[in-house]
């Protein structure tokens, strides 16, 4: 049997939310913000086009999900033993100009004409693997640039600024689709990537002392180890899990449903897709005080809740068709996960000693988000045999199971955060 852990009172208190950090973490959360924007007008404009201009039903998109969601499976973890071993800010440098020149090619296949599957299967790919470079680094630097005590605040601003990415990048890009093609949102999102270049490219970060020299296997083992046999992130890893698989059973399906039998247009998907984005900037700001004034475990336990909330809510289009219904639960889907995205983040980065955040966060990331790629295909194959409302109804049982998992977990019962690791 495990010991309990010991707590500590939680720091993040709502007179924080205006307490400034330092500039280092200021560049990092800036260059968050142009990188999430840059990949939320392209992952918004991707699949509008690839209805509108090549005709791609919800077996199709479901296999351009699958195709875009396979890095996260097989490069994370490589990607996170050299966070360990190497210069996170350069990692994440290097990253974000991999998405940047994906974006461009992209831009330059749809100017040409010369845009397929194919091309927006591959572009998407090469971007994500991108994306994996600048996730696993991101909350491995982070501890680095702010005190110890200040993370739930660093964290809920960095939330906050991915929240605005979500809440502007999929209506922008539903208007620019709507209005002029693909071209112009891919000509947006190449500019906003080649900014945060420019903002890594001049982050400083602290020297760390460099690691012995170790078998891969061996460092790999011992980041799996603290994620899977720690009593707290074990039952955050598998409610992730869990959520992945369902959301993007939805993810595979939405586009078409939309389009096809709530009979919206591109712009008013993308105002459907920002709803999403609108309740995630509620919800970070709103975090903080949050997180002060309820028990830690309630917290983490709200989103998954919340989850199911917005998942019923959609399935509940099926029996009444209306944009509004689906507006509303990407509003839930905003509002409540992000809540976990930053108290689970949070209790991460506190219970795992620094030297191993690389890696535990690209296990996090290869187990959770490598899970996209299974959930796409799986709403794929639903979609093609049985249609959306299939893959509706499958993704709220998924939701309900990862509700049911961290209730029953002992992450409920935290009143605070544990003491943090050496």
């Amino acid at each position: 049997m495990t010991a309990p852990l010991p707590v500590q009172p939680t720091t993040t208190d709502p007179s924080r939310l205006a307490t400034p950090l330092p500039p280092a973490f200021q560049r990092l959360a800036g260059a968050n913000l142009a990188a999430q924007s840059a990949e939320q007008v392209s992952l918004a404009a991707v699949p509008m086009v690839a209805v509108l201009a090549l005709g791609a039903g919800p077996g199709q998109i479901g296999l351009l999900h699958t195709v875009q969601s396979l890095p996260f499976l097989l490069l994370a973890i490589p990607l996170g033993l050299l966070a360990d071993r190497q210069s996170r800010r350069r990692l994440m440098v290097v990253a974000e100009s991999l998405r940047a020149l994906s974006l461009a090619a992209l831009l330059l296949g749809t100017t040409t004409g010369q845009l397929s599957l194919l091309l927006l299967g591959l572009l998407g790919f090469i971007g994500a693997a991108g994306t994996v470079g600048f996730s696993v680094a991101a909350p491995a630097l982070v501890p680095a640039l702010v005190p110890r005590g200040a993370l739930g605040v660093a964290n809920s601003r960095l939330e906050l600024a991915r929240s605005i990415a979500y809440a502007g990048g999929p209506a922008l890009a539903g208007a620019l689709v709507g209005w002029a093609g693909g071209g112009l949102a891919f000509a947006l999102a190449t500019g906003l990537s080649l900014a945060a270049v420019a903002l890594l490219v001049r982050l400083p970060e602290p020297a760390r002392t460099p690691a012995p020299a170790r078998h891969p296997w061996l460092e790999l083992k011992e980041g799996a180890a603290q994620a899977w046999q720690h009593r707290l992130l074990r039952p955050i890893l598998l409610t992730a899990v869990a959520w992945n698989l369902s959301w993007f059973v939805l993810q595979a399906a939405y586009v078409p449903y939309a389009m096809r039998s709530l009979g919206l247009d591109a712009q008013a998907v993308g105002f459907t897709l920002a709803a999403y984005g609108v309740g995630m900037v509620l919800g970070a700001l709103a975090a903080p005080r949050i997180l002060g004034a309820l028990p830690f475990g309630t917290v983490v336990v709200l989103g998954p809740l919340c989850s199911v909330l917005a998942m019923a809510t959609m399935a509940a289009s099926l029996l009444w068709p209306a944009g509004a219904l689906a507006g509303a639960s990407f509003f839930l889907f905003g509002a409540g996960p992000i809540l976990w995205t930053i108290s689970s983040t949070t209790l991460r980065q506190t219970v795992t000693p620094p030297a191993l955040l690389g890696r535990v966060s690209a296990i996090f990331l290869t187990v959770n988000m490598g899970a996209r790629p299974l959930g796409a295909a799986l709403g794929a194959a639903v979609g093609a045999q049985w249609g959306a409302g299939a893959c509706l109804l499958l993704a709220l049982a998924g939701f309900g199971l990862q509700a049911l998992v961290i209730i029953a977990s002992p992450v409920r019962t935290l009143a605070a955060l544990p003491a943090h690791a050496a």
